[in-house]
């Protein structure tokens, strides 16, 4: 069987090794960019990081939901779920170890408070906190460190990104930064 996908490339049913599992593959090649990571910011260079770029502009216009004297919140701008955002030192730095100690406390105190402030608005069952360091360990803006917090739900997980290259979200970024700014 032969089907036309994206950009004229064919999904030919193969005969191969194994042993069938009658069990449906939904392929997608669309997800080959996004892994090997074109037209992502490196974070270096002139103007190269985003983050260092976000600091510098008006709150409503980067995301940005709270300033503090070393890091910042502000929302990621493609959301794993609605309020998931990132704490982010103004500094340039790439590696945990070399924060200063004023910066991992106020980077620990603002993850805090982001997950009191998520949990007030919308209630989420649990957070994913994370820093991917590197690129090899998942980190898309690698030279400058970034802390997300991602709030999670009780069956928030589905088909839909993967396979329909879609993630339902149920609000505007605007929308999301003016209750989480407010609560905050």
């Amino acid at each position: 069987m032969t089907t036309s996908g994206e950009a004229g490339d064919e999904f030919v049913e193969q005969d191969g090794a194994g042993v069938p599992d009658q069990l449906q593959r939904l392929w997608t090649p669309h997800r080959l960019a996004y892994i090997k990571g074109e037209n992502k910011p490196d974070g270096d260079g002139e103007g190269g990081c985003p983050f260092c770029r976000l600091a510098a502009l008006p709150d409503e216009q980067a995301l940005i939901l709270a300033r503090g004297e070393t890091v910042y919140a502000v929302l990621n701008l493609y959301p794993y779920n609605p309020g998931h955002l990132m704490v982010v030192p103004y500094r340039h730095v790439a590696d945990y170890p070399d924060l200063t100690d004023e910066e991992t406390v106020e980077l620990a105190r603002v993850t805090q408070h982001a997950m009191r402030v998520i949990r007030t608005v919308s209630d989420a069952h649990g957070f994913n906190i994370g820093l991917n360091q590197g690129v090899a360990a998942g980190a898309g803006i690698a030279a400058h460190l970034h802390q997300h917090v991602v709030p999670r739900w009780g069956g928030d997980s589905n088909f839909m990104p993967v396979v329909g290259h879609t993630k339902v979200l149920p609000q505007l970024l605007g929308q999301t930064r003016q209750l989480l700014a407010d609560a905050w």
